[in-house]
């Protein structure tokens, strides 16, 4: 069974292309300019879910957790995204800020890897977020819950019929667990693949207000 599998993931291609190309000796100064670059490339490409970003972060005991979530904004400080302040990456976000972010968009062969510290943003901030959500998603992010143990997945039927009806009769309601983080990068790796793996890899550094950038080895 073992031999089998390693035979099928032997047998699947890799960066079957076509890839995107980049000179990082054009690259801009700033890397987020040069990531929203590469973000209009994967959209004009029609990568699916291009805004899907692996978000990685360390508990209280040092044990590492990555989940997918949807990055919510990008602005001059970082990159945004949402979660509750109870959930598990929430609770480790409040003992150790120190994150991790990875974009990877297939068809063009890149990945974007970014390390920051996550700030929490101001009470105003979050409950704004969480009132422009779609309806359904606003439901979701009132059960509180996420990542307790579940009996029944009926349970999620009923809590969403409750929270539902608690947004009917209140449509500005907000709930004081929502949580919207800005990632401040430290550094922003971009990864370039090569189909003979000769992998173009260009890292920014923060250095005081600016960057310093180099290449790195695949």
């Amino acid at each position: 069974m073992a031999e089998g599998m390693r035979d099928l993931l032997r047998g699947l291609r890799v960066f079957a292309g076509p890839l995107g190309s980049f000179d990082p000796d054009l690259a801009p100064e700033d890397p987020l300019e040069l990531f929203r670059e590469w973000f209009a490339d994967a959209v004009k490409a029609e990568v699916a879910e291009p805004h899907a970003m692996t978000v990685a972060t360390v508990d209280a005991d040092g044990v590492p957790s990555a989940r997918i979530v949807i990055l919510k904004d990008l602005t001059d400080e970082g990159w945004w995204f949402a979660t509750t302040t109870t959930s598990a990456k929430g609770r480790d976000l409040a003992e150790n800020p120190n994150v991790a972010l990875l974009f990877f968009w297939g068809a063009p062969g890149r990945q974007v890897r970014v390390t920051g510290r996550a700030e929490l943003a101001a009470p105003e901030a979050r409950a704004s977020d969480f009132r422009n959500r779609p309806l359904e998603g606003r439901v979701a992010g009132l059960h509180g819950r996420q990542s307790e143990p579940l009996d029944d997945l009926a349970e999620i039927h009923r809590r969403a019929e409750i929270d539902r009806e608690r947004l009917r009769a209140d449509p500005d309601l907000a709930p004081d667990d929502w949580g919207l983080y800005l990632v401040r990068p430290t550094r922003v790796e971009f990864w370039q693949a090569d189909p003979d793996r000769r992998h173009t890899r260009l890292r920014y550094e923060r250095e005081g207000s600016g960057w310093r950038r180099g290449l790195l080895w695949p």
